[in-house]
């Protein structure tokens, strides 16, 4: 029953134009940083990828520094630690492209 109110116009239409509307106003209720992953997020409904994979590089990383060290995650200075190796991988990645050749 419920799939025959899917093909209903009236349902389409609040799925395309009410949707951004609500997600706008449940944002704007939050007051939330303008600039955080959240808020693109709930403004666009959309998910940025690049975001993604640094979260996801930064697991990989946590990880491996564990594997590497043992209890490495109980002492003072693992977050440095993987913002530093975070902060050098990003830096060789800019280098690397600023060493291409792009015409």
């Amino acid at each position: 029953m419920i799939n025959r109110f899917n093909n209903l116009k009236i349902v389409k239409k609040f799925k395309s134009e009410i949707s951004p509307k609500f997600r706008w106003l449940t944002f704007a209720n939050k007051n939330a940083d303008k600039t955080s992953k959240e808020y693109i997020q709930m403004v666009s409904g959309v998910e940025l990828q690049s975001m993604s994979d640094a979260i996801k590089l930064e697991a990989m990383v946590r990880e491996q520094l564990k594997a590497e060290i043992p209890n490495v995650e109980n002492m003072k200075s693992y977050e440095l630690l993987v913002d530093a190796v975070m902060h050098n991988m990003r830096k060789k990645q800019l280098q690397a492209m600023d060493n291409l050749d792009i015409k």
